[in-house]
């Protein structure tokens, strides 16, 4: 058990703890009692200095990281341990968030690891929503969960209080789905402009919009008619924690790393374009950028085309040309979409997308499979063959009125009645 007394601090008990850490080093922890310091409230505080005596566990050491800490400051700890772990453009995120809104919060409160309640969480989503999404929040509490979870397997808590918290409902994005006309006049209206090759790769292919920009022409065989996802671009932070781009040497994930058919339309188009690139290098010259050399998706100057270019202009040269808006990435959806409406199985949609997992494909388009749902139609029709039935008037036959003139007795006060609720209702 460790020592303690109480200290009145504005006109409130306060109950005073004092221990010597692993380093040697003598601490003196503060904690409320909420009971005031008036007569005959003494005795209260007294039993709960006793009790807080008796349960207080001095704070859990790993490495750097110990329990009293600031969570603001376990956070970034934590981070840098998570980052061998997740993907660079998934880190940018992270630490874009936590440097934006979860640190200033944290450490106003002050916060500590083991100091941290669920309805501290919670008042933060709260505080959180009026200001973003839904999924937003979910993002946050990723975050949040991910970092009380290591530190509950490091035993610095005795619990993940994460786990109490409610979290909004998220809203489910719907996707448009472009059918084959609609793309033929998006088609037409990115022709001649810098959207032309990314669009027309994104609807015929299905690829993510990093993996477009990814493309490099050793990814694309001429002899045996073939064109890889091997790369992405992603978005992340460098060591002086600018965003900026890099060219990852994988998909997002190792199902996204496919091989598909480069069909003669293709074909054409990307040896057109490799003899315009080299024409340009000529024409430019000492001007021309040859940082990218080897992509496909470099614009005259050699400059490789932006992410945040394609997400952010894509939708409002839409608009402008008086088109539906949608995002890049329903490009690819519209590719899942007519696939489906031509036949092809949510399996194979799957392999020609990249999709990890089967139920990643079928959650997102198994709504649109019209043909299955046909198929399950005639299916019923013959394993319960449907009676022949009459659905005409039933008043004869309900029970209570078995003749004409009693029916013709009941309609009348029937009609009254109604319109006596109704009169009643309105008043």
């Amino acid at each position: 058990m460790v020592a303690g007394h109480l200290e009145i601090k504005n006109d409130l008990y306060y109950i005073v703890l004092s221990y010597t850490d692993e380093d040697g080093k003598r601490k003196r922890p503060w904690f409320p009692t909420g009971i005031p310091a008036a007569k005959g409230n003494k005795r209260k505080a007294e039993q709960l200095l006793k009790e807080k005596c008796m349960d207080f566990s001095p704070p859990k050491r790993t490495g750097d990281l110990s329990s009293d800490m600031l969570f603001a400051d376990y956070l970034w700890k934590w981070l840098e341990i998570k980052k061998m772990n997740i993907r660079p453009a998934t880190y940018a995120s992270y630490h874009e968030m936590i440097k934006a809104r979860l640190d200033p919060y944290m450490r106003e409160k002050g916060y500590t690891v083991e100091g941290l309640q669920a309805r501290h969480i919670q008042m933060f989503y709260t505080e959180l929503i009026k200001e973003v999404s839904a999924n937003t929040v979910k993002h946050y509490h990723a975050i949040i969960h991910g970092s009380l979870s290591y530190a509950f397997k490091m035993d610095m808590v005795l619990l993940n209080v994460s786990d109490k918290v409610e979290k909004p409902r998220v809203e489910r994005y719907d996707p448009v789905f472009l059918n084959a006309d609609e793309l033929r006049l998006v088609l037409s209206a990115v022709q001649g402009t810098r959207f032309e090759m990314p669009v027309l790769i994104a609807a015929f292919y299905g690829m993510r919009r990093g993996e477009v920009l990814g493309l490099k022409w050793d990814a694309i065989d001429f002899e045996c008619g073939t064109i890889s996802v091997l790369r992405t671009i992603a978005s992340v932070l460098d060591e002086s924690g600018k965003t900026v781009e890099i060219e990852q040497q994988c998909a997002k994930t190792k199902s996204g790393l496919r091989t598909l058919p480069l069909v003669s339309q293709f074909r054409e188009y990307f040896l057109q374009l490799r003899q315009a690139q080299e024409l340009n290098k000529k024409i430019c010259g000492n001007c021309y950028n040859h940082d990218y050399d080897g992509f496909v998706m470099v614009d005259e100057m050699g400059d490789r085309i932006k992410l945040d270019y394609l997400s952010s202009q894509f939708p409002i040269f839409l608009q402008r040309c008086g088109l539906k808006r949608m995002r890049f990435h329903d490009l690819r959806h519209s590719c899942a979409s007519l696939l489906l409406a031509n036949g092809v199985p949510l399996k194979c949609i799957q392999e020609w997308l990249g999709h990890s997992d089967f139920t990643i494909t079928a959650n997102i388009y198994a709504h649109l499979d019209y043909s299955s749902k046909l198929s399950s139609a005639q299916a019923m029709e013959r394993g319960l063959p449907l009676p022949e039935n009459d659905f005409g008037s039933r008043w004869v036959t309900v029970g209570y009125y078995d003749n004409a003139k009693e029916i013709a007795h009941f309609l009348p006060r029937a009609l009254d009645r109604k319109a006596e609720m109704q009169e009643a209702f309105q008043n």
